[in-house]
């Protein structure tokens, strides 16, 4: 780490000139750029880790256990190894790194040790125990941890909600159906339809039940999908039907059941990618795994075979430790990977950007997915977050991937590269939803009646138009057909989004500070007048949440507490991402400005990268968080890079 002397009141500027705009600066973003270099692939892409909450790795245990009852010895103890590290003083686990003991977290994480062979009589178990029951034990868990326990018999089937298969026979067009859910909750429906219906129950011994985490007797306990509020309201009207769809279940003759169940069967079939997953992500993943199991499937099959083995790259691990990752990100990280090289000065011609763009080009999806029902008349031309998501492309991937495209294009390849790139703007515009904004899979996918589904505490239902991804796709456009009319209706919908106290808010990105640094990057490169009042004001909040100590940081809580936004401990991403909102601001010779690249410039190791162990990234807001392992090297990296390139501006 550098030592540097602090800013002081009037002797800003002339550090500025004296200590950030030296060989410092150039010496930092070298051995970023040297550190990132260092883990790409040979075949050109980047991926970093993505860390989830410690319940993601237990389920691993009573997943394999409920498909095979044999896992390997091994695997088992460098799991429960890492998840011992992960409980907090209180015997809780958090759903992000710091944060509060979680509920549904913990009590998943208890019961996986206890199935692994733990005893309950380990002071870990003991301190965990105590956590739950203080917190309402088990009847107090959400939806998606309720079925997860009844599938081994530690919970009712009675208190989760009734998803009954011939929905699946509803028309398209119909005001309610599959997909008026958002991606990720469609395929996981599809498979819990399977689920709910079957009503599977994997047999466990005795010692492993979790009994001990009820506060009610067993006579006591009043299984109900959710509990009523007020009076005449939508969320009480689904409880009723649960009701309805209850009693339904329990009639001798249902006329359409098992042409409901052979639709939802195929549909699952149909939507297994070719490295075995569903949807590239863990959750729809293993519920469809757990529901053909269900149906009969065995280990054996090909469908099963291939589903299993598809979750080996996900784990990763150590000779003492073994974790589970949620999701790979390969096509993000890659190009952001690129895009920050070259922003920091690295040249188009330079192999490593030719291996990214190369393998990027080969991963443009050619075929039609699940965004097709609402986009009729849309040619695919896009890209997806992970290795193998034929079905399920997003505006975010496919926004940076077609801006990488569109500037490394050279005389060899000019042509491909281009004709991908002009694909992928396209399909960024016609995705783009009736509000003006965009959302991350589909359009139009916000039908608000759909959030208060009972099952909706946990697995978001919606994908709703939000400004961070906006801002990805303004970028695109806005560099490549500044003219287009899609971007005035953008920023309109940006305008109408903000904040009363000028930040946005930012789904996929923790929070505040991930949306209003986007938002701010975008208006500049859609042509915005930057000193407009409501952009004069998004700069001033920014400036005003600055730490101490020269950096930003924000913690997940804001998503449950928004009186806490802009507030938390200083981290690499979330530093350059508001850094690279005030760039955009010109506010490049700012005091705020100076303090945050010095921030950089102190707290960078020796090999060029920078310590973050908070999760910024963002699942399912209130409830599931990320950690993208190189979001603290290629955002602070692109910062770097343009922060210079305001000074070479400023002397050229």
């Amino acid at each position: 780490m550098i030592t540097l002397q602090p800013l002081k009141g009037n002797t800003a500027m002339k550090n500025i000139d004296q200590v950030v705009y030296t060989e410092i600066l150039d010496e930092a973003i070298k051995k970023t750029q040297e550190f990132l270099l260092q883990k790409q692939d040979k075949t050109g892409f980047w991926v970093g880790e993505l860390e989830a909450d410690a319940s993601v790795t237990a389920g691993y245990i009573p997943f394999i256990y409920f498909m095979s009852e044999n896992m390997d010895a091994d695997k088992r103890d460098r799991i429960i190894n890492f998840i011992r590290l992960k409980q907090k003083d209180d015997g809780s686990w958090s759903s992000f790194h710091a944060g509060p003991g979680d509920l549904n977290v913990t009590v998943q994480v208890y019961f996986a040790l206890k199935l692994a062979g733990i005893s309950a009589s380990e002071p870990c178990m003991l301190m965990a125990r105590q956590f739950i029951l203080s917190n309402g034990g088990v009847m107090k868990v959400n939806t998606i941890t309720r079925i997860w326990l009844a599938m081994f018999g530690q919970y009712d089937y009675r208190g989760t909600p009734s998803i009954p298969l011939e929905i699946a026979l509803l028309p398209n067009s119909f005001l309610f159906n599959i997909y008026e859910f958002a991606s990720w909750s469609r395929e996981t429906i599809m498979a819990l339809m399977l689920i709910l219906a079957l009503k599977p129950v994997c047999k466990i011994p005795e010692k492993a039940c979790i009994k001990e985490l009820y506060l009610e007797p067993l006579e006591q306990r009043r299984y109900v999908v959710a509990k009523r509020e007020g009076f005449f309201n939508v969320r009480n009207l689904f409880l009723d039907l649960d009701r309805l769809f209850k009693i339904l279940e329990n009639q001798p003759i249902k006329p359409l059941r098992n042409r409901a169940k052979r639709k939802v069967e195929k549909w699952v079939l149909e939507h297994q990618e070719k490295d075995g997953s569903w949807g590239g992500i863990l959750l729809p993943w293993v519920y469809s795994l757990m529901a053909l199991k269900s149906l009969g499937y065995t280990l054996e099959n090909p469908i099963i075979e291939k589903g299993m083995d598809g979750l080996s790259p996900f784990l990763i691990g150590d000779a003492n430790t073994l974790r589970m990752q949620p999701a790979v990100s390969p096509v993000w990280d890659t190009a952001w990977s690129a895009l920050s090289l070259l922003e920091s000065g690295l040249p188009i011609s330079d192999p490593s950007i030719q291996r990214a763009s190369k393998w990027l080009l080969q991963q443009e999806i050619h075929s039609y997915g699940d965004w097709k029902i609402k986009n009729r008349k849309t040619e695919p031309g896009c890209w997806a977050f992970e290795f193998n998501n034929d079905f399920y492309p997003d505006i975010d991937d496919t926004s940076v991937a077609a801006r990488l495209l569109f500037q490394t294009a050279t005389d060899d390849q000019q042509s491909m590269q281009l004709a991908a790139a002009n694909r992928g703007l396209k399909w960024v515009k016609k995705m783009q939803n009736k509000k003006g904004g965009w959302a991350a899979f589909d359009s139009n996918n916000n039908l608000q009646i759909l959030s208060q589904v009972p099952y909706g505490d946990f697995m978001t239902p919606l994908d709703p138009t939000s400004p961070d991804v906006t801002a990805h796709a303004i970028e695109l456009i806005a560099k490549t057909d500044p003219a287009d009319v899609s971007l005035k209706r953008a920023i309109a919908y940006l305008k109408q989004v903000q904040e009363p106290d000028g930040s946005w808010f930012g789904r996929w990105g923790v929070n505040y500070m991930y949306g209003t640094g986007l938002v701010l990057l975008s208006l500049n490169v859609a042509g915005e007048n930057m000193e407009q009042p409501y952009i004069s004001q998004a700069a001033d909040w920014l400036e005003a949440n600055q730490n101490s100590d020269g950096g930003w940081g924000e913690t997940c809580e804001t998503y449950n507490n928004p009186d806490l936004k802009g507030k938390g401990q200083s981290t690499a991403s979330q530093t350059a991402w508001c850094l690279m909102g005030l760039i955009a601001c010109k506010r490049h010779l700012h005091p705020s400005v100076a303090k945050g690249i010095l921030y950089f410039l102190k707290n960078q190791n020796d090999d060029g990268s920078w310590t973050e162990e908070a999760f910024t990234g963002t699942g399912f807001p209130k409830a599931f968080y990320l950690r993208y392992d190189l979001y603290r090297i290629y955002f602070p990296l692109l910062v770097l890079g343009q922060f210079k390139k305001t000074r070479e501006d400023k002397n050229g």
